[in-house]
């Protein structure tokens, strides 16, 4: 079985908003989930925290401390990720309906009030907890979502 996937996240939080991610090509999902992705060998986690942010999104990010590890599989797949999630600032950017992922794979960005959650999909379900307190959180072992639209 190979190792875990390794990926880095940003709670990003702006006018006490969220900014969450669809990551699904096509709208195959309505989940959301905080930017960013896996990491490349032999650059940090903050290295690669920010170009994953700023290719999703087109902002470039300050990276602070993490908040949240969470680990999430699908032992059908003998898929395993650990996703790090790291406290973070806007240095420059804006989001607009413009920006395209180079990569493709996400679709839609937008900040969204803790009230909000409530009405969409996302994962982790410790995110709304990670996000507004200043605790620092382990999520063990969740198992995956899978698309629910279009699939």
């Amino acid at each position: 079985m190979p190792s875990p996937r390794l990926a880095a996240r940003a709670l990003i939080l702006r006018d006490n908003k969220l900014l969450l991610v669809n990551a699904y090509p096509d709208g195959k999902s309505d989940l959301w989930c905080a930017p960013g992705g896996g990491v490349e060998k032999h650059a940090s986690l903050t290295e690669n925290l920010i170009r994953e942010v700023h290719e999703e999104t087109g902002l470039t990010v300050s990276v602070g401390a993490p908040c949240l590890i969470n680990e999430f599989h699908d032992p059908d797949l003998k898929f395993h990720q650990v996703d790090i999630y790291f406290r973070c600032t806007i240095i420059t950017g804006e989001i607009t309906d413009d920006w395209k992922d180079p990569e493709g794979v996400v679709t839609q960005r937008r900040f969204f009030s803790r009230a909000d959650l409530s009405g969409i999909a996302f994962k982790p379900d410790t995110l709304p907890e990670a996000a507004w307190s200043n605790a620092a959180l382990y999520d063990p072992l969740e198992l995956l979502v899978k698309p629910t639209r279009g699939a």
